[in-house]
């Protein structure tokens, strides 16, 4: 009859452990295994008429980039929107890549929400998005003037993460 106490005490140790990592600090950094590769070779025709498609050679002239993983049905992308057009406006150059996306439905998406792009792949099988790691939409690479992965975005860009962004472009273009 003394044994009752073993499963409270199980119980209270369980307690404890929940109580200890519940009080742990917040941790959103997700660490890439692609930090610091190059961007696989791709090359995606474009995701509507009048605006180029692109390839990993177009990240190879010097410059540094933004690449953002979107889609026009991504709820969230709407919501980072207008902090890609901000990001545009700071001299930052944004590439495209739609996902699993029809023409139309891109082309409204950009008339209705802006388009920041200068270039916008289709990925119509997901085929970049999964080689360079991307776990969703929307998401958003620096790649660096020779083509190298430098920093990785999970999730909308939010108007806090602009000022890190531009710093890791700033930092790519070294």
């Amino acid at each position: 009859m003394r044994w009752w106490w073993i499963p409270l005490l199980l119980f209270a140790l369980f307690l404890g452990v929940a109580a200890y990592q519940l009080n742990q600090p917040k941790d959103d950094f997700v660490p890439s295994a692609m930090i610091g590769e190059p961007l696989p070779a791709f090359d995606l025709p474009p995701a509507l008429d009048g605006v180029p498609g692109v390839s990993s050679a177009d990240f190879r002239d010097g410059k540094p980039r933004l690449l953002n993983i979107w889609a026009s049905w991504c709820v969230p992308c709407i919501a980072e929107a207008p902090q890609l057009e901000r990001l545009r406006e700071e001299g930052a150059e944004i590439v495209g890549v739609a996902i699993r996306d029809r023409p139309e439905d891109v082309a409204a998406f950009l008339d209705r929400y802006g388009n920041p792009y200068t270039r916008i792949g289709a990925d119509d099988l997901s085929q970049v998005q999964l080689a360079i790691g991307s776990s969703g939409v929307p998401e958003t690479f620096v790649i660096d003037g020779e083509g190298r992965i430098t920093h990785q975005h999970i999730g909308d860009i939010r108007a806090e993460h602009v000022p890190r962004l531009l710093e890791e472009l700033r930092k790519a273009g070294r």
